[in-house]
């Protein structure tokens, strides 16, 4: 029994063995040339690549500045990996090098050693032919040429410096354009009263409630258009009081205009009272009272008259100042 495991596992160990020494055997290394035949001072590439199993690591040799005699590396590029056809375990590294030499003749580049994971491969030898450029001598040497006088119109100029002619049309064409907006918009200054003629926009109101108040359209069950025309001429004295929007506007929105006005709490409550009274009225089918209805006209007269506009001197007549 001891025997028969003996010779097992030595059997595996032979079969492993056989394994890694087949992957180590189908390495293979190979160099070539992009052009094996190059001029003076061109630039040609050196392709080492190395056929492995895709688990092992390759170490491609470092270069300073030479390759091999007056062959000179300029560049060192990333590694290209190819795997073999229906085999995603084996796989191909090619590690390129840029090359150049500058004089003529015939170089060898010797075999060289790439590390793999099965120890060291040796690469093929190559032969790069440098050529020296073709000069002809049977023809004769002539002086190098003067540089050759060029008209440079402003069309020319135009066409290379365009942006500096654009941009500056474009900034003046945009002043231009907001002058005209700017003149055609004129800012609307609130309306200020002044003189006799003018007529105050409390002077207004109250004269308005009161023709409303003597209607008695509520003590004739006209109770909604009571409020819609109570609503509207408080709505048209704080427009010209105030200037601010009040048409097509909530009572949250009007109040929102008469946030920063010098209007105190007192005065505040009222207006909402009467605004919020007259929504529910109108949109809401409320029924106030009939002191409510009385109490709402001396609202509006008290809020008028607290919050009217103070009359400017603007002049002195016979001893008596005037608006």
């Amino acid at each position: 029994m001891k025997n028969r495991f003996f010779n097992y596992f030595l059997a595996l160990i032979l079969i492993i063995g056989l394994y890694y020494k087949a992957g180590a055997q189908n390495n293979q290394a190979e160099a070539k040339l992009q052009q094996y035949t190059i001029r003076i001072g061109d630039q040609t590439k050196l392709f080492l690549s190395v056929r492995q199993q895709a688990k092992d690591k390759v170490n491609f040799p470092k270069f300073t500045d030479t390759i091999a005699g007056k062959v000179e590396l300029v560049s060192m590029n990333k590694p290209d990996t190819v795997y073999a056809v229906n085999n995603r375990n084996s796989l191909t590294v090619t590690q390129s090098y840029t090359i150049t030499c500058f004089d003529a003749g015939t170089y060898t580049i010797p075999p060289l050693s790439i590390g793999t994971a099965g120890g060291g491969l040796k690469t093929n030898e190559l032969t790069l032919l440098v050529e020296t450029v073709k000069v002809d001598t049977t023809k004769d040497i002539y002086d190098i040429k003067r540089p050759l006088a060029v008209n440079y119109t402003i069309f020319d100029w135009l066409r290379d410096n365009w942006y500096l002619v654009v941009f500056p049309l474009l900034g003046l064409a945009l002043i231009i354009a907001l002058i005209i907006y700017v003149r055609k918009h004129p800012k609307i200054e609130p309306a200020v009263y002044k003189g006799e003629s003018a007529v105050l926009p409390h002077i207004v109101a109250l004269q308005q409630l009161k023709e409303l108040g003597d209607k008695k359209l509520w003590q004739q069950d006209e109770v909604k258009q009571y409020y819609i025309e109570l609503s509207d001429i408080i709505r048209e004295y704080i427009e010209k009081r105030y200037v601010v929007k009040t048409h097509e506007k909530t009572t949250d929105e009007i109040f929102a205009g008469l946030k920063y006005m010098s209007i105190n709490d007192d005065n505040r409550n009222k207006l909402r009272q009467i605004l919020v009274l007259a929504d529910l009225v109108k949109f809401a089918k409320e029924r106030p009272l009939p002191v409510e209805n009385e109490q709402s006209m001396e609202i509006a007269i008290d809020f008028v008259v607290n919050t009217q506009q103070a009359e400017q001197v603007t002049g002195i007549e016979g001893g008596k100042a005037y608006v």
